[in-house]
């Protein structure tokens, strides 16, 4: 793989939105709090339960629960293992990412006065990791879609002139410019022209008709994404609690975003015809926003056996703002013609929002006196009421209509149990989460389970969670329906130790 050597020649400011897509306003919308190893052993089913800083994360209610202040830190390591199907092959990669998910504390001041209604109030501050980006992927294969498909599907319709260089212009002020001027697609089309990719009908100014130089047949292709980053917010809580059984909650929380991405597409052929027989074409992409969201809840001690809770979670407001880089070299074999076209421009796109869907979760837990307990969470999150904005004057209107027509709403169930013996807690728990596509063989549901142990250690705990999770889903390698699509089955394992303290 080339290694991309980045050189800044000039940033450009796109009048036209680069990809921002329904992948990628899925991405920032289904994070969910990672949270501490007690929560993770039970799948996160701590809606009614309250007394964990996850729970107050998911109920805000939760923090009333806490008799006396408390403080938590977790770690964790998560792995992410993708065996992608690819023509005929399938290929595996795995990536392991080690990060402190989670630290926070809530202060409780009780009230003193014996016939006073409401007993308490809790505020509480955490902070945590809702997504770890964390990911590689590599497939490879032989296929019968070329990635030239992809270069003539974006210039037809597109005039020559405005996908070429002027006189004198060099790669990087072309580039630059053509940007500037007509948005991303012109781009693309500028660099499948100037790598000899793309074949003009008429070699005229207003020429819109383009073939291939890579002929019909059999293609090797290779394909690496690798991403970092995370999704993590800062929270603020009150909770209070009204005559021992009633507890309500308010969560403000301010969300911060980073996502790096770099993909590298190897493809070669020996197709008669060609006179392109390889392609090395890199992409890079650097998301930066932050935003804001607000949580609200309660939770009610019908007796001493059974809690119910409910919560709602807002949308989230973010703020996005996007970065690209591009190179492509192709690859004559006959005679040895080389093109590289390596720009060496960032590219820096108008900021954008996104309005993720809100949630609603309804809870109930039993409780088995000292023995133990066992919970259950049921929550609707309608992913197709996602929307991306803009201030900028860029229009959105076919990616909401695309998300609309794409996504559905999404239910997901979870249940955990705790057994407690002397200092020990014994946990485990299962969920499952649908789809957020109509078509759920694009992305699949989730399933997977938990088991965990605890030890009380008097005014300290320590906890130890694993988490395993399974999805099927179909990774596109472009934002294109000309290009074939890797097949992914993706397990997600996670290993997490919290300590806790009471203050």
């Amino acid at each position: 793989m080339k290694k991309l050597i980045l050189i800044l020649v000039g940033v450009v400011s796109m009048a036209n939105s680069y990809s921002q897509n329904l992948t990628d306003a899925l991405r920032y919308s289904t994070g969910e709090t990672q949270g501490t190893a007690r929560f993770k052993s039970m799948s996160g089913a701590f809606g009614a339960l309250g007394g964990d800083l996850s729970a107050v994360s998911i109920n805000p209610a939760g923090s009333a629960i806490f008799n006396s202040s408390h403080g938590a830190l977790s770690i964790s390591n998560l792995s992410t293992s993708n065996a992608a199907a690819y023509g005929s092959t399938t290929q595996n990669s795995k990536i392991n990412a080690f990060d402190m998910n989670q630290i926070g504390a809530a202060f409780v001041f009780k009230n003193r006065a014996p016939e006073a209604s409401w007993n308490k109030f809790v505020i509480s501050v955490f902070y945590e990791q809702l997504d770890n980006y964390n990911n590689q992927i590599f497939a490879a294969g032989s296929t019968q879609k070329t990635i030239g498909d992809y270069f003539t599907g974006i210039a037809n319709g597109l005039r020559l002139d405005e996908i070429s260089a002027l006189p004198g212009e060099s790669v990087s002020q072309a580039y630059n410019a053509i940007g500037a001027s007509y948005g991303y697609d012109f781009q693309q089309a500028y660099l499948g022209y100037e790598s000899y990719i793309l074949q003009p009908a008429d070699d005229i100014d207003d020429n819109t008709a383009y073939t291939s130089n890579i002929a019909a047949g059999d293609f090797y292709q290779e394909y690496s994404y690798a991403s970092t980053g995370y999704n993590g917010k800062f929270s603020v809580n009150l909770g209070l609690q009204y005559n021992q059984n009633i507890s309500f909650g308010i969560n403000l929380n301010s969300h911060f975003v980073n996502y790096e991405r770099s993909t590298y597409l190897y493809e070669e052929n020996t197709n008669v015809g060609s006179t392109i027989n390889q392609v090395d074409f890199e992409n890079t992409l650097l998301t930066m926003g932050e935003g804001f969201s607000l949580q609200l809840g309660s939770i009610i001690k019908v007796n001493d056996k059974i809690r119910l809770g409910i919560s709602y979670d807002s949308p989230t407001w973010l703020t996005l703002r996007e970065e690209t880089t591009q190179y492509i070299a192709t690859l004559e074999d006959a005679t040895g013609l080389e093109a590289k076209v390596d720009p060496r421009v960032i590219n820096v796109f108008p900021q954008y929002k996104l309005q993720t869907p809100a949630k609603v979760m309804g809870s109930a837990a039993f409780i088995l006196g000292k023995k133990g307990l066992l919970s259950v969470d049921f929550s609707r999150k309608d992913y197709s009421s996602t929307k991306l904005k803009s201030s900028e004057n860029v229009d959105f209107s076919i990616q909401n209509s695309l998300i609309s027509n794409t996504l559905k709403a999404a239910n997901s169930l979870r249940i955990g149990g705790e057994l407690r013996h002397k200092n020990f807690s014994y946990r485990g728990g299962y969920k499952i989460e649908q789809s957020p596509y109509k078509d759920s063989s694009v992305y699949g549901d989730l399933k997977g389970f938990s088991l965990g142990l605890g030890y009380n250690l008097g005014n300290a705990r320590l906890d130890l969670a694993y988490e395993n999770s399974k999805r099927d889903s179909s990774h596109g390698l472009y934002n294109a329906q000309n290009l074939n699509a890797a097949k992914l089955n993706t397990t997600i394992s996670n290993i997490s130790l919290t300590l806790n303290l009471r203050l």
